[in-house]
């Protein structure tokens, strides 16, 4: 929701699956059309069928395998089902991950329903709170900076829970899903293939170059810098640096729960689902598109949309939803430091922000 504010502040400052090799053994298999096992102390790099299809392909062969040392990789495959230059991208291991699709389990008319559903508990949440907040006897103009930060952050806090309680209230129908559905993974931060963190620096990194290239390009052809809309960050401003209390709320509300909730729902959802029908590269472009709109700032539009493909490819390349939520939050975040940094020095953050 912020991100426009940090873009105004910089800019004016493989396709292909490899041939399984042939393998001896003292035993051989006299029907080709059967699947096999292949299992050894190395590791082969074969596409691995998922959990769903490998149990209902295992159990119409009736097949039992065993050997004295441990199995590394277990993987099915039925010549007589695919010709190797049927493989999907996704089943590739020499296809860049950047490339490769999800596994959706669901159809458009879920994908669809789901997202409006999300739109629909995110509204509905806020006008109920609006709605509550007169009967709980709470005078929103009486309330000191602090109470106002502290109802903002139970605000987003309730917000998050509704979507999200939506989102996986639906999709946990479909279990068991595939692994890299909702990934959330702490483990090898700056794997040169998967790391969250090194991926998030350099999406980090990327945005911020890009979106100040985007900023002066528009400034350029536009002959002054971009209108820039009231968003909700402007409701913030006078929590910016008022207080420790009201800095920590803000910083809650905008490095975690909106990243978390946006991400979620962006990338975690509707951009891994598009990929069921689009490639990669194209559902990111969609999902920035729609994650641009959905901030209602017209003004922002093109920096948001450079924004959220970022976050897209970020994504894409580690299928670990940290990724793109912690880009989210140090931009957020950056933003908010920022503002504070500014405030304390005694600029007019409100007047800024205009310029």
């Amino acid at each position: 929701m912020v991100s426009m504010v940090f873009t105004a502040l910089v800019s004016s400052s493989a396709n292909g699956f490899f041939h399984a090799q042939k393998l001896s053994s003292s035993k051989t298999l006299a029907n080709r059309n059967q699947p096999f096992l292949l299992s050894s102390s190395r590791s082969f790099l074969l596409p691995c069928l998922s959990s769903r299809q490998s149990n209902s392909k295992l159990g119409h062969t009736g097949l039992n395998f065993s050997s004295n040392r441990g199995i590394s990789s277990i993987c099915f495959f039925n010549a007589g089902d695919k010709s190797e230059d049927k493989f999907d991208d996704k089943e590739s291991g020499l296809v860049w991950p950047i490339l490769r699709r999800w596994e959706v389990p669901w159809e458009w008319q879920t994908a669809s329903l789901l997202s409006l559903a999300c739109g629909l508990s995110f509204v509905l949440s806020g006008l109920l709170e609006a709605t509550a907040i007169p009967y709980l006897g709470i005078r929103f103009e009486d309330l000191s900076l602090d109470e106002k930060a502290e109802i903002f952050f139970v605000d987003q806090s309730i917000t998050t829970v509704a979507v999200l309680g939506v989102l996986y209230g639906i999709v946990n129908t479909y279990q068991p899903l595939p692994e890299d559905f909702f990934k959330f993974d702490l483990r090898e931060p700056f794997n040169l293939q998967k790391g969250w963190l090194l991926w998030a620096g350099i999406g980090l990194l990327g945005a911020i170059i890009t979106i100040a290239l985007t900023g002066t390009a528009l400034s350029f052809f536009n002959g002054a810098p971009p209108k820039r809309e009231t968003d909700a960050l402007v409701r913030l401003l006078p929590l910016i640096g008022s207080s420790t209390v009201s800095t920590a709320c803000l910083l809650g509300i905008t490095g975690v729960l909106a990243p978390l909730l946006e991400e979620t729902v962006f990338r975690g959802f509707f951009m891994a689902s598009l990929t069921k029908w689009v490639p990669t590269p194209v559902a990111v472009i969609m999902s920035a598109a729609v994650f641009a709109i959905a901030h209602l700032t017209p003004g922002e539009f093109p920096q948001l949309f450079v924004l959220g493909t970022a976050l897209g490819f970020s994504y894409a390349q580690t299928r670990n939803l940290l990724t793109p939520i912690t880009v989210h939050a140090f931009w957020n975040s950056g933003v908010i430091l920022l503002l504070t940094f500014l405030q304390l020095q005694g600029y007019d953050i409100r007047e800024l922000l205009r310029t």
